[in-house]
């Protein structure tokens, strides 16, 4: 529990194993850009066509009159800030530096970077099906969390999933294309805490990277923190109050045969205010067999991209090889990670 940054007063500097060496931290982001902002109010094919034009040019994009109530909006930001203020003594028992408990509090990375970390704190937990069973083994304080957390990890997936089959519909894909199998994975939620920094130009709260699920949805408060890379310059994103920022994984560039990118992102820090973020994180099963769906193959559209196992896959994303000039980019070429699925 030591190494929870957001245990600590106040940090005077920043400790050597979360200083980005300065030939590889990435270039300053250029003024905030506002996502696209799809109003999942509007017709069917109004908000098919802008959520397959906002993947196809960002990969990401914001969703507004989504479903979930501002209401459980504004509670779960409360129950976080409420856990990430209890004392250190009622959390210790969840910490872990083990990668593969599903349920943990810990700090720094969420990959296997060989003790290079990041300035992020992060409560992760796992819910499966039945949502009951496993949300029984999450934290117990404060006392709605539970409560809060588990609604708000139901409707999220619930909106995650109708953006699919929306996006289903702009592909030409059968409806359920995503059900079962392809979205049963465990639903992750990660609520991640980044406390000011005492130095922002040394230290980055996540480096760049793709997400490695299906679809991402995200919701955060007005403090500003993530960047997106957009025709080669990094963007500042513009949080709209109420609105989820969704991503599309690298799971849904293998569907897509490529048509669609999972596009890199990174999270900065800030040198007085801490941001706090919730994301869902949408998933096959781990046996699930991810590959081109045949509506994107063809004479002239050859796969690009192998069929493996979402688990191999996962397994393989999830160790990063510091110490060369990519060190801190855990983007994955897809067709190489694959080459070393056996």
């Amino acid at each position: 529990m030591e190494n929870m940054l957001h245990l600590a007063p106040c940090h005077a500097s920043v400790p050597d194993c979360f200083v980005v060496p300065p030939d590889q931290l990435p270039a300053a982001a250029s003024a905030a850009v506002s996502l696209p902002v799809v109003d999942m109010s509007g017709s069917r094919n109004e908000v098919c066509r802008a959520i397959l034009d906002a993947g196809k040019e960002f990969g990401f994009f914001q969703v507004v009159n989504h479903g979930v109530s501002e209401q459980l909006l504004q509670d779960m930001e409360a129950v976080c800030d409420e856990f990430y203020e209890l004392p250190a003594a009622e959390k210790a028992h969840l910490y872990s530096e083990d990668r593969q408990r599903p349920n943990r509090l810990f700090s720094g990375t969420t990959y296997e970077t060989g003790g290079h970390k990041y300035w992020m704190d992060c409560l992760r937990l796992a819910l499966t099906s039945p949502a009951g069973a496993s949300a029984s083994e999450w934290p117990d304080k404060p006392q709605r969390l539970r409560e809060v957390f588990e609604k708000f990890a139901v409707r999220t997936r619930g909106v995650g999933m109708e953006l699919l089959r929306l996006l289903c519909e702009a592909l030409g894909l059968r409806p359920d294309y995503f059900a079962g199998d392809l979205s049963g994975g465990d639903v992750i939620l990660s609520i991640n805490r980044y406390p000011p920094c005492p130095d922002p130009s040394a230290a980055l709260g996540l480096p760049p990277h793709c997400d490695r699920n299906l679809i991402t949805l995200l919701h955060t408060g007005p403090v500003h923190g993530l960047e997106v890379l957009y025709g080669g310059d990094w963007i500042k994103v513009e949080p709209v109050p109420g609105a989820f920022v969704v991503n599309f994984g690298l799971q849904l560039e293998v569907v897509t045969n490529g048509m669609l990118k999972s596009v890199e992102h990174r999270v900065t820090t800030n040198p007085t205010l801490a941001r706090t973020s919730r994301a869902i994180f949408i998933q096959p099963k781990e046996d699930c067999l991810v590959g081109p769906a045949e509506e994107f193959l063809g004479k002239d559209n050859p796969p690009c991209y192998r069929t493996v196992a979402f688990g191999d896959f996962r397994r393989m994303h999830g160790v990063v090889k510091l110490g060369g000039s990519s060190s801190l980019n855990l983007t994955t070429n897809l067709k190489d990670i694959q080459k070393d699925i056996r």
